[in-house]
């Protein structure tokens, strides 16, 4: 008898019969095994949004410029891996490289919880982490090549939109979680101590008021209880294709060539944060990616040529217009998600006050919003949505979806800034969070969809040996969005202008627009509203 996670020598699932009869069960099999993995990929890598939130709230030794920088550098990891991530598939093979992916995410989620046990832990270590934590942003490249090779032609969407919508998920999964996790000592002693609460916190159900007991460690730790099943569901449960990974060597062979590319990324990411430090973001963004892509052109031995005949892809024109436009949609998804917590906590945490000589001094707003409890919200919204943005873009075409997303996302955002330069200054801010919230959930929505109306363009623009490179490639970029967002955010929070960054993202939202209309909506567009 057959093991389930034997490599698989024949593989037609173009041929009906061999669908029906042997393709769909096995291909069903990886494909459910796959997303809870990449569910937990995002819950770790973006988890820094929610444990920075609650570290302010415990009262670590940290300015909010720097737990702004441990989620923008989880953000830079998570996106540069994504570069890596996206060959591992051919030369490793699929269980080979979900199996050691999952497993490493055990990594950070334990040194995590090890280090949130002690307020004197030093911020290298929070850092390092943060960084390790990026294995999980990573994953999603190779999962979705992993994915979109155990299905035929016409379930493609339908196979990838499950991996990738559901797999968003482990953000809102996140968000709901931590702040759970934090009320109870649910390890025991093992664990450690709980914290005292210096500002009040909050969960789904509810505000925690300070002074009660946190165990703010278990944002890491909970996060083994999925992984270890989950890893051993791989190890046993996925196939290596043959077909896909001819060579992909012994099991020990495999986990070399991943590690290997990783440590690329790795190596990439650690020199992208010293030039965040020495030089700035708008240098360290592109000196990380252009010197990604040449170490790995530079690997020896039979990674080479495959890497090498993937990058193809970078003289098609599309795939930078595209680039562009994942950026817009997915890239706002995720920096939002990674930003929007700790922005909540600034924003509204502090109030204006005016002293009878006419002074004017920032205090602690003493009933203020928990982001724990609303920050859920946008990330759902964004990922429920995005099926419906796939099926909308099915009738209608993905352009023109993209066009009304485009136009919405520069409104919502201008008007997001105006509020909270309004809340900022204010003496009641929490009389202009209904509005602040309903502006990011709107924001949330339309780059839902337009992840769904962006996926569905590159489908159609890209031929088969184009369509996953390119997928792996856009991901990545767009994924530094997770870094840009709460590095700007957190930069202009700190300056007293908020809005500045919502202007700026408009801005950009805007020129999206005239890109999307002249490549694919104008009279003579390269590709018509694909």
């Amino acid at each position: 008898m057959t093991r389930k996670n034997a490599d698989i020598e024949h593989w037609d699932v173009e041929n009906e019969e061999f669908w029906e009869k042997e393709g769909r069960k096995v291909a069903t099999r990886n494909l459910w095994i796959s997303i809870p993995s990449l569910l937990m990929g995002f819950a770790v890598w973006l988890m820094w949004g929610m444990i920075t939130t609650q570290m302010q709230n415990l009262g670590f030794p940290f300015t909010v410029g720097e737990l702004f920088t441990l989620t923008a550098l989880a953000g830079l990891s998570g996106a540069t891996l994504r570069i890596p991530a996206s060959f591992m598939i051919r030369i490793a093979g699929g269980r080979n490289t979900v199996f050691l992916t999952t497993a490493l995410l055990m990594f950070p989620a334990l040194g995590t919880g090890i280090a949130l046990m002690n307020p004197e832990t030093p911020l290298w270590v929070f850092q390092a982490l943060a960084l390790l934590s990026g294995i999980g942003g990573g994953n999603f490249a190779a999962s979705m090549s992993n994915i979109s090779t155990f299905y035929p032609k016409k379930q493609q969407g339908y196979a990838l939109g499950m991996n990738a919508g559901l797999g968003n998920f482990g953000v809102t999964t996140m968000q709901i979680l931590i702040p759970l996790v934090m009320t109870v000592g649910i390890f025991g002693a093992i664990a450690g101590s709980p914290m005292e609460l210096q500002s009040a916190s909050g969960t789904l159900i509810g505000r925690i008021e300070a002074g009660t007991d946190t165990w703010i460690q278990n944002a890491g730790f909970i996060w083994l209880v999925f992984l270890i099943p989950l890893a051993f569901a791989g190890w046993f449960g996925m196939n290596n294709l043959r077909t896909i990974t001819p060579d992909p060597g012994t099991p020990a062979q495999a986990f070399g060539k991943i590690l290997g590319l990783y440590a690329v990324g790795a190596v990439t990411s650690v020199i992208g944060m010293l030039a965040l430090v020495w030089l700035n973001m708008w240098i360290a963004v592109p000196l990380t990616i252009v010197l990604t892509v040449v170490l790995l052109r530079l690997i020896p031995g039979d990674i080479k040529p495959n890497i090498q005949k993937q990058f193809a892809i970078f003289s098609n024109k599309h795939t930078w217009s595209m680039t562009v436009l994942y950026i817009l949609t997915f890239g706002s998804f995720i920096g939002f998600s990674a930003a929007l917590p700790l922005s909540i906590n600034v924003i509204f945490g502090n109030m204006m006050e005016v002293a009878a000589d006419g002074t004017v001094t920032r205090v602690a707003n003493p009933d203020a919003p928990s982001a724990l409890t609303w920050a859920w919200i946008g990330p759902f919204v964004g990922a429920l949505i995005r099926p419906i943005g796939g099926w909308i873009s099915d009738k209608v075409g993905g352009s023109i979806v993209t066009q009304i997303i485009s136009v919405v996302m520069v409104v919502a955002s201008a008007v997001t800034g105006y509020v909270m330069m309004l809340a900022y200054n204010a003496t009641d801010p929490n009389s202009y969070f209904a509005i602040f919230m309903i502006l990011f959930v709107v924001l949330f929505a339309a780059s839902g969809i337009g992840n769904g109306s962006t996926f569905r363009s590159i489908g159609v623009i890209f031929d088969q040996h184009q369509k996953g490179p390119v997928l792996g490639w856009t991901s990545a970029v767009a994924a530094y969005g997770a870094f840009i967002a709460p590095r700007v955010m957190g930069e202009q929070i700190q300056a007293g202008t908020p809005e500045l960054a919502m202007y700026g993202f408009a801005i950009f939202y805007a020129v999206c627009l005239v890109i999307n209309w002249w490549f694919y909506l104008r009279k003579n567009a390269y590709v018509k509203n694909p």
